[in-house]
């Protein structure tokens, strides 16, 4: 294709034919947002005539449809999609996706820097653009045991590649609010570049303080009242829709046509069951709207001001001198792509199948100890006993008590009750840790259901009734590198290999998506209530998200920042 400054002149005036000419569609204007006829001409990768009719090479009549520019997901974790970026791009560009904006964090709490170098290299062949913000906290605190730890000076020869953003979510904000030594060489060392920010419930001079470090974005506000004080701020929202953390209908208020220049979207955990059953970012859309959200204020938080917000200059417009990323859709409120072009190529089954492939990283990762049902125990020297409490839809927990009694030295599950076995078994080979404790919400009566998923430092997390069944999970997830599993009555009923880091699976989306039905049949047949128990048992390990969490080092209270002693 012709790229030339000069040929992009000559076929915006219409001098020359455009490479590409999309006919006969109406142009949704995300300045006045009205729906304008006219064609677009595409030189290259660059939108180069609009509100007009052209001639082109290539001529694709979009007659009766609606041109909006591509969508951006400003902030998410491929890995969650349990997938290989190759299989995220071709799952979820030809809904209208064109530019990712991804944290590589889950890979990189396993195998370090080597993540940024895979998700880097798979960037350069993809179809989306892929854009990659380093991973700020890994491991997300000291209260933990990750794969790798990344200091600033293991950041720094990335931060000049081409496709590199800025920081990622620095979740560690106790850190940052103490002067932590290792946060602040982080947040130094970023200065002047976007740093994301993930500060779930911080307000008042707590909040100011954090933002004086130069954090500018976040995705955890989870309230309107939570979203507006940070607005006010001069913090931009992603307003988020993830397979566990579904904040989407609780911020939908705030997002106006006035506020909608400081407002983005994005999934930041989202597996492609969901994927498949309701959409990624174009769900998001369809469902705002729904919801009573302007379409003009939905539309540009999707595509303009996600691109503001990153410094993305290029893009979220169909506009002269943009990159020529647009989908074709038929309604703007049911927002059903027809057809996507990114980077000025229609994203068909030709354009993924002419992509170079990658080697998988991380194999053979899972090092977890042999384990057995007695390591499940849970004793205490008191009757009333610290429990995490579900609230499902969000990753935010409850501290919650319950008087569970001794049982030959064990405080055994009572499922009665709600109130069964979770435990944490480190799995990089470092220790051998294994921490246990109790957590209410999930529904189960019997078996267990085991994941190598389990944010951020990914070792093995567990849940059960069944000390037996439990000790079968954790150690078929060590036979299959990773993945989740189900068990009952000595019997693996359920389960799907992650081979990759024991994150993503090396099978197409389609697959995954059959093998995720299998599981949360398998789960639900165990008493599971939880639409997403797997993902929701990952976040019940993140000590960074109030109120109760679980490391391979104990139960933490992430309000105090502090382990909680015997219980």
């Amino acid at each position: 294709m012709s790229m030339t400054i000069q040929n992009r002149i000559a076929q915006g005036r219409g001098t020359t034919p455009a490479d590409l000419v999309l006919k006969g569609g109406r142009i949704f204007d995300l300045m006045t947002g009205d729906l304008v006829a006219g064609d677009v001409a595409i030189c290259g990768d660059t939108i180069v005539g609009v509100f007009d009719t052209y001639d082109g090479v290539r001529e694709i009549d979009c007659t009766g449809r609606i041109l909006v520019p591509g969508f951006i997901d400003t902030h998410l974790h491929i890995e969650s999609s349990l997938v290989t970026p190759f299989e995220f791009d071709r799952c979820v560009t030809p809904r209208g996706i064109t530019t990712a904006i991804c944290d590589p964090h889950e890979l990189a709490n396993v195998c370090g820097a080597a993540a940024f170098d895979y998700f880097l290299g798979a960037a350069d062949r993809l179809v989306m653009d892929l854009r990659v913000n380093l991973s700020s906290c890994v491991p997300s605190t000291h209260m933990e045991t990750a794969g790798a730890a990344l200091m600033a000076a293991d950041l720094a020869p990335y931060a000049d590649h081409p496709r590199v953003i800025g920081l990622a979510e620095f979740m560690n904000f106790p850190g940052v609010l103490h002067a932590d030594p290792d946060c602040i060489a982080k947040l130094e060392a970023f200065q002047g570049r976007h740093i994301d920010g993930h500060a779930p419930l911080l307000s008042g001079r707590d909040l100011n303080g954090y933002l004086s470090a130069g954090i500018r974005t976040e995705h955890e506000a989870t309230t309107e009242e939570e979203a507006l004080e940070k607005l006010r701020k001069g913090m931009r929202i992603l307003i988020r829709e993830g397979s566990v953390s579904r904040d989407m209908m609780a911020l939908a208020g705030v997002l106006t046509e006035r506020t909608s220049p400081y407002i983005a979207l994005c999934t930041d955990d989202r597996n492609p069951l969901d994927i498949a059953e309701h959409g990624h970012i174009d769900h998001m859309i369809r469902s705002l709207i729904a919801a009573g959200c302007p379409p003009l204020a939905v539309y540009r938080a999707a595509t303009l001001s996600a691109a503001e917000a990153f410094g993305l200059k290029d893009r979220g417009m169909i506009a002269p001198g943009r990159r020529a990323d647009i989908a074709v859709i038929d309604t703007l409120e049911s927002c059903r792509a027809h057809m996507v072009i990114a980077g000025g190529v229609v994203a068909d089954e030709a354009a993924f199948a002419a992509r170079e492939g990658l080697p998988a990283v991380a194999r053979h990762s899972v090092k977890a100890p042999h384990v057995r049902a007695e390591d499940f125990r849970h004793s205490s020297t008191s009757d009333t006993l610290s429990v995490i409490g579900i609230r499902p839809g969000q990753i935010l927990t409850d501290h919650r008590r319950a008087d569970i009694p001794d049982h030959h030295g064990d405080r055994r599950p009572d499922p009665a009750r709600d109130l069964i076995r979770i435990a944490v078994v480190e799995r990089h080979g470092h220790n051998g840790n294994i921490a246990t404790g109790v957590v209410q919400g999930f529904g189960l009566t019997r078996g267990a259901i085991a994941s190598t998923v389990c944010h951020d430092h990914h070792n093995i997390a567990v849940v059960g009734a069944d000390y037996d069944d439990m000790a079968l999970a954790v150690n078929h997830l060590s036979r299959i590198e990773g993945g989740f599993a189900v068990v009952a009555n000595g019997e693996v009923l359920a389960d799907l290999p992650l081979p990759l880091g024991g994150l993503m699976s090396l099978e197409p989306f389609e697959i995954v998506r059959d093998r995720l039905i299998d599981l949360r049949r398998a789960a639900r047949s165990l008493g599971v209530v939880l639409d997403e128990p797997f993902l929701q048992l990952a976040f019940l390990c993140l000590p960074v998200i109030p109120h109760l969490k679980i490391t391979d080092h104990g139960l933490v209270d992430v309000d105090a920042f502090r382990l909680l002693g015997p219980s």
